[in-house]
């Protein structure tokens, strides 16, 4: 499979990544227990940030559709193919998004709230 960065579009390039890592899962392109390319090597074939790779493959592994081997390598996780329909960034935002109307029903204003969403994220 191969990847293609648009530096044209929107949408940042990590999340670029992901959504093709998930599309390449979902149609069959990427396989169970397929090895994936090393970061810097993905990195050096698109022309990208070593750094704009490692946070993708974070995100991917936290998702359940990669899986690190230690010195072995990154493989598409076995059960990748059923991780691949969730969201988790999507899910954070619609749960943020019904925090905020509540907060908002109670009578706070947007700079309480984000006074207290940063004290939160500060603990």
């Amino acid at each position: 499979m191969e990847i293609a960065i648009d530096v044209s579009d929107q949408t940042p390039i990590f999340t670029q990544l992901i959504n093709q890592v998930k599309e390449g899962v979902r149609s069959g392109a990427l396989a169970q227990d397929m090895a994936m390319p090393s970061i810097r090597q993905l990195a050096n074939d698109l022309g990208i940030n070593q750094n704009t790779v490692a946070k993708a493959y974070k995100l991917l592994e936290r998702d359940l559709v990669i899986v690190k081997r230690g010195y072995r390598g990154t493989f598409i996780h076995p059960e990748a193919l059923s991780h691949c329909s969730d969201n988790l960034t999507e899910k954070g935002v619609d749960l943020m998004t019904q925090t905020v109307a509540t907060l908002r029903e109670l009578g706070l204003t947007d700079s309480e709230i984000r006074i207290a969403f940063n004290a939160i994220m500060k603990s």
